[in-house]
């Protein structure tokens, strides 16, 4: 039986121990967990009316990167409709009820630390279908059926993190138990609304932790929708990692 959410991954920064970036030496996996019907009803209508209104038609992926350096439809836009469409698109985001747990890792910090440091990207899927399976526990959904939409990024890469997925959900996690969740890996040419809002939420989300004295608006509104029962529990909407 498939449970009443869908949840949808995506990344900023990248998970190389190799070559650190300086001004962004983060990697942050977000995930997006909505109930299906909020999606269907509300999320996606309102994302293709956006597109209709802003570009005329609703083929534009609404990648983060994109939007920031106006590439592409959004080198088109000038700055009274860009400042339009990013009202209309947080505004979306604020109405839309989902929950957002993040996992933010900093690689200086995780080199520094182990000797032998694992992968960025699958602690980031430990952590995150830990706290995803705590949430849908909380909402009694956690012995159905659960959709895990992560976006393609290479065919080894992709191989590697199924994998990975996999043995979490094979009772390597902190409760030890099987995970009801199934991975489904989508190419962003798919034009996932999913795929795009948690592309879009995950880079301010590093940023605040990168310079959480630097004003910060995406962020504000996505600090309002971390999974965190009772108000109380830290480290359930927002992991740093080490």
């Amino acid at each position: 039986m498939n449970s009443d959410y869908i949840v949808f991954v995506d990344e900023s920064g990248d998970h190389s121990l190799t070559s650190i970036d300086a001004d962004y030496p983060l990697f942050v996996l977000c995930f997006c967990v909505i109930r299906k019907a909020d999606y269907g009803d509300t999320l996606v209508p309102r994302i293709k009316k956006l597109k209709f209104d802003t570009f005329g038609h609703d083929c534009v992926v609404l990648h983060e990167i994109d939007i920031r350096r106006k590439r592409g439809d959004f080198s088109l836009l000038s700055k009274e409709p860009r400042e339009r469409f990013m009202a209309d698109l947080t505004q979306i985001i604020i109405d839309t009820q989902m929950t957002v747990i993040a996992v933010v890792i900093d690689k200086r910090k995780l080199k520094q630390r182990y000797s032998n440091p694992y992968n960025p990207y699958h602690i980031g899927i430990k952590f995150g279908l830990e706290r995803v399976r705590h949430f849908l526990r909380a909402h009694g959904q956690h012995e159905n059926l659960t959709h895990v939409v992560c976006e393609a990024r290479g065919a080894k890469e992709d191989k590697d993190l199924e994998l990975e997925f996999r043995r979490v959900c094979d009772g390597d996690n902190r409760s030890g138990v099987p995970y009801q969740f199934d991975i489904v890996i989508c190419d962003k040419k798919a034009n996932s609304e999913g795929l795009q809002i948690s592309d879009l939420m995950a880079r301010p989300i590093g940023l605040h932790i990168l310079r959480p004295d630097q004003q910060n608006r995406a962020y504000d509104v996505l600090a309002e929708k971390f999974f965190s029962p009772n108000s109380v529990v830290n480290g359930n909407g927002l992991k740093i990692f080490p």
